[in-house]
């Protein structure tokens, strides 16, 4: 069978400590995390969080690793299962959730945007045009430039709606 990815559901915002005694079990761990902006004491602060909130994949061959020790891993409430085995994850998904994961320890989903790069509308009753992006901000949103009508128009809407042009 070999080994595959399994899913550990951990207590509250104990992903961290999970993943280290995971580790210092022997155990291979994956924690996938993302930055994100968060308001603190009326500053905004970035910081890594999980990107999969409460959830750890853990690497484990069940016919020969003790994978019931596991349960009862500092950090772990328990190995997400059906029936007595745990269930495993789908191959592929952690494999390219690793791959996109930077020397810095995060996952980049999408080429990284910053102020002045050319993008297209891919939603939205301005699909198609092309503008240039203004700014990013932390809830997701972004504010472009559109080339509409021999002029630009402002234009505010969520980053899942452009695309880079390269």
């Amino acid at each position: 069978m070999g080994a595959r990815w399994y899913v550990g559901h951990t207590l509250p915002r104990k992903e961290v400590l999970a993943r280290t005694n995971l580790l210092q079990q022997g155990f291979a761990a994956y924690l996938p995390r993302v930055l994100t902006t968060r308001r603190h004491a009326r500053r905004f602060e970035v910081v890594k969080t999980a990107l999969f909130p409460r959830y750890i994949f853990i690497r484990l061959d069940l016919a020969r690793d003790r994978w019931r020790s596991v349960n009862g891993t500092i950090g772990i409430s328990h190995i997400v299962s059906s029936g007595d085995l745990p269930c495993p994850v789908p191959a592929g998904i952690v494999e390219e959730l690793s791959r996109l994961t930077g020397d810095d320890d995060i996952v980049h989903f999408e080429p990284e945007l910053a102020p002045g790069d050319r993008v297209r509308l891919t939603g939205g009753p301005f699909t198609g045009g092309l503008g240039v992006l203004e700014r990013l901000d932390a809830r997701g949103r972004v504010e472009i430039l559109l080339e509409l009508l021999n002029g630009t128009v402002r234009l505010k809407v969520a980053r899942e709606l452009i695309e880079p042009i390269r």
